[in-house]
């Protein structure tokens, strides 16, 4: 049998489309041996406030441009209970709110301040809540050549050194790889498109792709590992 593998750098509560790669493989690369990127999704995502879509983020201590994710901490004046209270603010009225807002505060209220630590746990925590049981590792703990290889070429290696057959990605790389170079090196690439959800929402026009918050204070828990399922792959 082939093995399916997904690599992706550790997002705070992202969208459904991750949970939905994690669910597809057969193991989960959290890629935590990269560059932080600001402005990114690693550490902030969307929510929905009076109708509108706002920002969360996890406030980070300065750091140099250079460090990876796993050398970032979180800032010691960020504040756990602040962030519940504005969550917990937006979302108090939504029909699930009593049923599935205790998860996202358990994760919220997580006590390491590394960047990474921090957000393998709301990974973690949250698939075992979905019933996702994908065996989840870190790329700094499989063992190729870190510093030389970059790009395509460092994916592939991890691909290769996890004994995998088909490397899953989400839609927004099909311009950033290039099949036949993966069919090179014995793999086979495909793509995860995930399906518009269009559930109802609080605000009169529904806005897609919040964060996996979003979809649990507005979807019981079981309609919710059903969206698991609402992809197709190309």
């Amino acid at each position: 049998m082939g093995k399916k593998v997904a690599i992706m750098q550790p997002y705070f509560l992202p969208y459904m489309g991750y949970w939905q790669l994690i669910n597809d493989v057969d193991e989960f690369v959290v890629y935590d041996n990269i560059k932080y990127t600001k402005k990114g999704w690693i550490n902030r995502n969307r929510f929905l406030q009076n109708g509108k879509d706002t920002l969360f983020s996890l406030a980070l201590q300065s750091g140099s441009d250079d460090l990876d994710v796993s050398d970032r901490q979180l800032s010691s004046a960020f504040e756990r209970d602040r962030l519940v209270r504005q969550l917990k603010e937006a979302y108090r009225k939504a029909p699930f709110f009593s049923e599935n807002f205790s998860i996202i505060e358990q994760v919220i209220n997580f006590p390491d301040n590394n960047l990474s630590a921090y957000i393998e746990n709301s990974i973690r925590t949250l698939c075992s809540y979905l019933s996702i049981t994908t065996p989840v590792i870190t790329s700094s703990d499989i063992k190729i050549d870190h510093k030389s290889l970059k790009g395509k070429d460092k994916v592939i290696e991890i691909c290769k050194s996890l004994g995998a057959t088909e490397y899953v990605n989400p839609i927004g790389g099909l311009d950033l790889y290039d099949r036949s170079e993966f069919e090179k090196a014995g793999l086979k690439l495909t793509f995860l498109r995930s399906r518009s959800l269009d559930y109802k929402q609080s605000g009169n026009e529904f806005i897609p792709h919040l964060s996996i918050l979003d979809v649990l204070m507005f979807n019981s828990l079981e309609q919710t590992k059903e969206y698991l399922g609402s992809f197709t792959t190309e």
